[in-house]
């Protein structure tokens, strides 16, 4: 049994990972702010379902299940909390969710990007610092985002690119070219890591993730206490979550421009395969290791399509509605990235199928009454 530091661990990942780590036996400490929960209220941006608080969950996962999660609640850009943690359990592996993780609040003023960039820089730098100091041996594993590569108009590779140029080779960091404040810190958390790894030979797992859909997991089915948040607004919800609640409301589905934006998606279930997948078979020492963490491509009208299709079959009226894009981004564009490493590890992808989409469909009409439709669209704009 290994000891996982998960950080982050109220998020809509991180509490999900918590149990499923918990679930195949390891033995697993959660940290988290509640800053997630915090800028929700603030900006009236509250998920579909009240969530308990991480000592209630936790509570509530061992009545369930025999096993316990430990919980310490602080923020990581407190070094002396940061460090205590560190001290008391000594983890094999960390994961890292620990940071403002919306693009659209990043871009919508200069506090909102002020608080962006100085939490997930500061928190990244102490974590690794932290591991200097107490853990050295141990294993980081970073979620990145696939926003940082930006739309190349060449295949995306896992990470990394080798060059030929004037008749020499080497490999580089593939090209980033980030779309908002928030994918440029996942930037520069690549880039400080990769610094560290070569100066310090640390063992570094960054997973370069694709938006997640989903709130099922094998762990939480049948038990929505134990469900993770589902925000649908523009700040904090992902795309396919934010359609789907829009659909049930009757709110027409807010496609940007011409919709072709094209993006990797995945299953929360696989999200939390690979997390396993990584720990359980961590870097090498002075290895920074990337994966693409993807499983299918679509485009926004793809994706409205999609859900579209399900209300109908489900009896509700959905209607999609093309908005000026108020991000600064390509709407069509070559999209074509490579993510074979993770099924190298053993990923067992789950696809976005009719059947998929309908049962998610039918779990957010359980909730229809919640919908607060005033806080669906915020107009966020890049360009002001």
């Amino acid at each position: 049994m290994s000891c996982v530091l998960i950080l982050g661990g109220d998020g809509y990942l991180g509490w999900p990972t918590a149990m499923h780590l918990s679930e195949h036996g390891h033995d697993v400490v959660v940290v988290d702010n509640y800053m997630r929960r915090n800028l929700s209220r603030e900006e009236n941006s509250e998920p579909l379902f009240d969530v308990p608080n991480l000592h209630r969950r936790a509570q509530l996962w061992e009545e369930k299940s025999g096993k316990s999660i430990q919980v310490r609640i602080g923020d990581l850009c407190d070094w002396d909390f940061l460090a205590s943690v560190f001290e008391d359990f000594k983890p094999d592996s960390i994961i890292h969710y620990a940071e403002q993780p919306s693009a659209p609040y990043s871009m919508k003023d200069r506090k909102t990007a002020s608080l962006t960039f100085n939490n997930n820089l500061v928190a990244t730098f102490n974590v690794i610092q932290a591991m200097h100091e107490y853990t050295p041996d141990s294993h980081l594993i970073k979620l990145g985002t696939m926003g940082e590569y930006g739309t190349p108009n060449i295949d995306i590779e896992e990470g990394w690119l080798e060059v030929e140029h004037k008749g020499r080779k080497d490999k580089f960091l593939f090209p980033r070219q980030a779309g908002s404040l928030y994918h440029t810190t996942k930037v520069l958390d690549t880039d400080l890591l990769w610094f560290y790894v070569r100066t310090w030979g640390l063992r570094v797992t960054d997973l370069m993730q694709g938006p997640v859909y989903g709130l099922e997991t094998y762990e939480n089915a049948g038990h929505d206490d134990l469900f993770p948040f589902l925000n649908y607004d523009e700040l904090f919800g992902t795309v396919i979550n934010r359609f789907m609640v829009q659909a049930v409301a009757g709110y027409p589905l807010t496609v940007y421009g011409k919709g072709g934006q094209t993006r990797g998606y995945l299953n929360i279930k696989d999200t939390l395969q690979c997390l396993r997948l990584s720990v359980e078979s961590p870097a090498d020492p002075g290895q920074l290791r990337i994966f693409n963490q993807v499983v299918e491509t679509f485009t926004v009208n793809d994706i409205a399509a999609k859900v579209k299709a399900s209300g109908d079959r489900l009896g509700l009226d959905v209607s999609i509605k093309s908005l000026p894009n108020p991000r600064k981004e390509m709407e069509e564009h070559y999209y074509n990235p490579t993510h074979t490493g993770l099924l190298e590890l053993g990923l067992e992808p789950h696809y976005l199928t009719d059947e998929t989409m309908d049962e998610m469909m039918q779990l957010i009409i359980r909730y229809k009454d919640r919908i607060k439709t005033d806080c669906i669209f915020r107009d966020v704009k890049w360009k002001k």
